[in-house]
């Protein structure tokens, strides 16, 4: 059975950096859209970044592009974010999870609009949290 565990969390301050990873076990991951999500207190799920099956496309939340960079290593079965210039309003549980309809559709993933009620499969999440 397919399963994602997010690890790379942790406390950091205002300018740091953090680089998180979804690991797949159970199957490859390597076939599907992956996104990262995150949740603050309070406050809805929303997109932060996505990939496609290839790694060859990518997009990001206005919050975060420039400072954060998702990349996939399918011969790993491993997704990462790295994240950059950290801020405050970053912290939150980060999520990753698969696009299973698309079935690898890169223009059909609802994971490129940040729809985080189209994605399929989740992880159990790994906070980051951002203070000085």
């Amino acid at each position: 059975q397919l399963q994602l565990v997010e690890s790379g969390g942790g406390l950091v301050q205002p300018g740091g950096s953090l680089r998180l990873s979804c690991s797949g076990s159970g199957s490859t991951l390597d076939y599907y859209v992956i996104g990262w999500f995150r949740q603050a207190p309070g406050k809805e799920r929303e997109g932060v970044a996505c990939i496609s099956s290839s790694g060859r496309s990518t997009n990001y939340a206005d919050s975060v592009r420039g400072r954060f960079t998702i990349a996939r290593d399918n011969a790993a079965n491993v997704v990462s974010l790295q994240m950059n210039s950290l801020k405050p309003e970053d912290t939150a549980v980060y999520y990753c999870a698969l696009d299973i309809k698309a079935e690898g559709d890169w223009h059909r993933s609802s994971c490129r609009n940040g729809n985080a009620a189209g994605m399929d499969y989740w992880g159990k999440g790994t906070l980051v949290t951002v203070s000085s």
